[in-house]
């Protein structure tokens, strides 16, 4: 099982309907989407969570079920569900969250299950890892597993999220110094180190902190992997539509995860000597998942037959 471990939220996004602009509630949250993602391409998932029993928990908890994601580690909480409202702007996503009290935050490290042997790869990342004390009880299930599992972040930075830059760095460095595979948009690799550097230095520099492998994606002009021999591998964007990029990311990373698994690649020792044709076709095949769910409204991933 990939264990995805992270937020599950309600995407307040706006619909045209008869004229007006109206927000229609939509399960979200980059690590639920990625979770979800993989379910649909085939993977076995599962996925650790504060989960509320309200109404929206119920929803994401049904969506869940329909993508087959195990959700039998995920902790049920009588709070509410974090909102997020999202803006579009030519198909880019901006969010404002609401995570006051809510199930997803107040999560806490006594609260988290253990880690069967069911569970090979890890996967964390997006706000999750901002606020307390959920990010603290992340840290700990990541710091805890990663000595016989198979570790992938993607910090997915909302800056607006994050009240302590500092503490927030430190945090992530934690995690970072134990995973096997860190992916970060350009955008994100520029705000953690905030330097002069091109993204090449910059990739090397984040490889440094820890992990084996580095991903950096840059939007329409592809994704790049830097290698623990110090490789460099590029693979183009399909060319599509893009109706928005709700949900790209999360699901370019739940393609890389679910080739990866196909592979045999989920294993520590292999990805710390990696094939570079494995992993150069764990990005096309990110990079092709991720083509569909931007070509259509929202973060709706492919299942696996769209893609045969």
């Amino acid at each position: 099982m990939i264990l995805c471990a992270g937020e599950a939220l309600i995407d307040m996004v706006p619909t045209e309907m008869e004229g007006r602009t109206l927000l229609a509630p939509l399960p979200g949250g980059a690590i639920f989407n990625t979770a979800i993602a993989l379910g649909r391409l085939g993977a076995p998932a599962g996925f650790l969570t504060g989960l509320s029993t309200d109404l929206f928990g119920q929803q994401l908890q049904e969506t869940l079920a329909e993508a087959n994601v195990d959700t039998s580690m995920a902790v049920r909480a009588d709070r509410p569900t974090t909102l997020a409202f999202v803006k579009l702007t030519d198909g880019h996503a901006e969010y404002t969250f609401y995570d006051e009290n809510t199930a997803g935050r107040m999560i806490v490290a006594e609260d988290m299950p253990p880690l069967g042997p069911a569970v090979r790869a890890l996967y964390f990342g997006g706000i999750s890892l901002c606020a307390l004390p959920a990010a603290d009880a992340y840290r700990s299930v990541c710091l805890s597993g990663a000595a016989e599992r198979v570790v992938m972040i993607d910090p997915n930075i909302r800056p607006g999220f994050i009240d302590d830059r500092g503490a927030y760095l430190a945090r992530l460095g934690e995690m970072m110094a134990v995973a096997d595979i860190v992916k970060v948009s350009d955008e994100d690799l520029n705000w953690i180190i905030d330097t002069a550097a091109d993204l090449d230095e910059k990739a090397q520099a984040l490889r440094a902190m820890g992990p084996k492998i580095v991903i950096v994606t840059r939007g329409a002009d592809g994704a790049d992997a830097y290698l623990p021999d110090a490789t460099k591998l590029t693979v183009p964007v399909p060319l599509v539509d893009v109706v928005d990029t709700v949900g790209a990311g999360d699901t370019f990373n739940a393609g890389v995860l679910a080739a990866l698994e196909r592979a045999g690649y989920l294993d520590k020792s292999r990805l710390a000597r990696p094939d570079a044709s494995v992993i150069a076709g764990a990005l096309e095949h990110g990079v092709r998942v991720a083509a569909v769910t931007v070509s259509r409204a929202g973060a709706d991933a492919p299942w696996a037959h769209e893609l045969a």
